[in-house]
């Protein structure tokens, strides 16, 4: 379960958001809504650890998550605005450099298969600077495939996505969902996501 209580959130001379809070608990997807400024991504920022609010508290299973430090990152996925890619890097060297990073086994049979269930098989092999924006935001994707742990963050995840990837991304976050997991997320396009419980914080 992800508690955010009586969070409070100053940029600048700006308060973007006071008194906020939330209940997140399995199966469950919290779909971010305001207008631009309002504090979507500052909250996400403070909800994986990288800004830290001003007032107010975060929990993940009753516990601090500042008190958890690494044992709540452990269970937490992150999907930033940026792709978060390496140019250089094919989209498999991408792939299997992430799940090195966050310490999760991932075979390169594994990475293939989520490769090619984004569409870019054929492409694993080349330098992810040759590829198209929307090509690279599915490298970025295809960490979801085989992403097991609970708790997802993303942010604007169906940034530069055609019609078919962003069907193809509602089913891997539905899946999520059924399964257990919750996600927070931030979007700017309607998407409907057909399974688990929907709820919405609007902020602004």
């Amino acid at each position: 379960m992800l508690e955010a209580d009586n969070l409070e959130c100053v940029r600048g001379e700006r308060r973007l958001f006071t008194g906020l809070g939330f209940r997140l608990e399995a199966g469950e997807l919290l779909n971010l809504q305001g207008r631009n400024g309002s504090g979507k991504t500052s909250l996400l920022r403070m909800l994986i650890g990288l800004l830290p609010p001003e007032a107010g508290e975060i929990r993940w299973n009753g516990v601090s998550t500042k008190a958890q430090g690494d044992e709540f990152r452990a269970d937490l996925c992150y999907l930033g605005h940026l792709n978060a890619i390496k140019e250089e890097l094919t989209p498999l060297e991408n792939l299997l450099a992430a799940a090195h990073l966050a310490d999760e086994e991932l075979s390169e049979d594994d990475a293939l298969d989520a490769l090619e269930q984004v569409g870019l098989a054929g492409r694993e092999d080349l330098a992810c600077k040759y590829l198209s924006q929307g090509q690279k935001r599915r490298v970025a994707l295809a960490r979801l495939v085989k992403e097991k742990r609970p708790l997802w963050i993303l942010d604007e995840p169906f940034v530069a996505l055609d019609t078919a990837a962003v069907d193809w991304l509602t089913g891997i976050i539905s899946g999520h969902l059924q399964r257990g997991g919750m996600a927070v997320m931030t979007t700017h396009q309607q998407v409907k996501i057909p399974a688990g419980t929907i709820r919405e914080l609007r902020l602004g």
